[in-house]
């Protein structure tokens, strides 16, 4: 009998893991397509033959596309993006204080920072535009990167996660005469690694395909990030899907390097919350 059931399991995970690898292959279809037609030539998607694989590969999509302009747009990327990551440590900051400090009006103050989530961004871009106008900062990357800097989600997870590490740890690392800001980079963020993987695939994400508000806030073409000047290729290049390909296939593989690097860390997170 229990020979038959773990045969019936196996059976279950088997017929689980073919629909799951059958949907999974489904999924990245496109995203394949889009890589492997960024290596075609433009007559050979115009085309639009059955082959899946490029007949003739090349690399002269990428090289029209990084002579449009593009090292420019990710050199503004990255920036926006490293600190966007610099504000991710200002939110790790911000959850540690509300987790393990108690003072007067916490309470009320982190109920406020929870309110702002409930507010749609949308809302508060014309009220930020018109303070950054006020300081000069716009048409600036200054301008672009502090309202990302900081972020009521990013605080609240980091104050969830924070809030389960044992006081005793800190008690126990003050009575040795460590200081706060010793305790929050040796103790605090070498056991937030699963959060800090989970915030940090998020932040990278936000500071990596930043469309909306550098297009709001930029006048000048100097200042657009990728997405905008993806945008600009699609309209400047109607008819080269070539270049569109390896636009857009550029944007998408870092992210999924990122993912890939920082999947453990996630998987960590999910098995110290089962513990508990």
């Amino acid at each position: 009998m229990s020979n038959s059931l773990l045969k019936s399991q196996q059976n279950s995970r088997f017929i689980v893991s073919v629909i799951l690898a059958v949907f999974g292959f489904i999924m990245i279809l496109p995203f394949l397509w889009m890589f492997l037609s960024s290596f075609k030539t433009n007559a050979e998607i115009v085309q639009n033959t059955r082959s899946f694989f490029p007949k003739q590969w090349t690399l002269e999509n990428y090289r029209n596309l990084f002579h449009s302009g593009f090292t420019l747009y990710l050199r503004n990327t990255l920036i926006i993006t490293f600190f966007s990551f610099v504000g991710m440590l200002f939110n790790a900051m911000a959850g540690y204080g509300f987790a393990k400090f108690k003072f007067k009006g916490r309470g009320v103050l982190f109920i406020m920072v929870l309110a702002t989530m409930m507010i749609p961004g949308q809302v508060t871009m014309i009220p930020v535009y018109l303070i950054l106008n006020q300081m000069h900062l716009t048409n600036t990357l200054t301008g672009i990167i502090l309202p990302g800097l900081v972020g009521a989600f990013s605080i609240f997870l980091f104050r969830q996660f924070i809030s389960n590490i044992s006081d005793s740890i800190l008690e126990a690392a003050r009575l040795d005469g460590a200081s706060e800001w010793y305790m929050f980079w040796h103790i605090i963020l070498p056991i937030s690694k699963p959060v800090l993987a989970v915030q940090g695939i998020l932040t990278f994400i936000g500071g990596w395909n930043a469309f909306l508000w550098p297009l709001i806030l930029a006048n000048d073409e100097k200042y657009y990030t990728l997405s905008v000047g993806l945008q600009l290729l699609q309209g400047q290049h109607t008819t080269d899907y070539g270049i569109q390909m390896a636009g857009s296939s550029f944007m998408v593989i870092p992210i999924i390097i990122i993912f890939v690097i920082f999947q453990k860390y996630i998987l960590q997170g999910f098995n110290i919350q089962g513990d508990k």
